[in-house]
């Protein structure tokens, strides 16, 4: 296993473990309806390119030459950092690659001068949670999104102090 830094050519590969990894946090909490809407606007191929591009994806851990997550964020004021978006494939969870991820992510944006992270993480999320929980994080806040579809997106904003 390795962790290397974002490729253009990974974007499909990407939009594939971003799209599954979304659906599988929102489960039956939201429409099909939103559901379609929201994985072909952020996570289509295109789209990732492009944010790729951007530098809103950081890393990607790569087991026996195939992308197996994805880890993307930056910087939000001078010491403050943010995940914004993180996803393992289904078959290699649990495996302890995304803590690698969250730990190669966090070091290159203390560098960079991060002393607090942020992530959010859909309120329900029996993935993220945990994980999240697991490595330090706490609850801030619930925000809650207006989902052009008539729903309300609920995430959970927690936080961490980097050492």
């Amino acid at each position: 296993m390795k962790i290397r830094r974002v490729r253009l050519e990974d974007a499909g590969r990407v939009a594939e473990i971003c799209r599954n990894g979304w659906l599988d946090t929102v489960d039956d909490r939201l429409s099909d309806t939103y559901k379609t809407k929201n994985v072909e606007f952020w996570y289509s191929p295109a789209k990732v390119e492009q944010d790729i591009k951007k530098g809103q994806y950081s890393f990607v851990a790569e087991v026996d030459n195939t992308v197996a997550g994805v880890i993307g964020g930056g910087m939000i004021s001078r010491s403050e950092n943010e995940v914004f978006v993180f996803y393992m494939d289904r078959n290699y969870r649990y495996m302890g690659i995304g803590k690698q991820l969250l730990n190669i992510f966090t070091e290159y944006f203390m560098k960079k001068g991060a002393e607090v992270q942020w992530a959010s993480v859909q309120e329900g999320n029996t993935l993220g949670l945990p994980f999240y929980e697991a490595n330090g994080f706490y609850f801030q806040s619930v925000k809650e999104t207006s989902t052009g579809t008539g729903e309300v997106q609920r995430s959970i904003r927690m936080k961490r102090e980097l050492e």
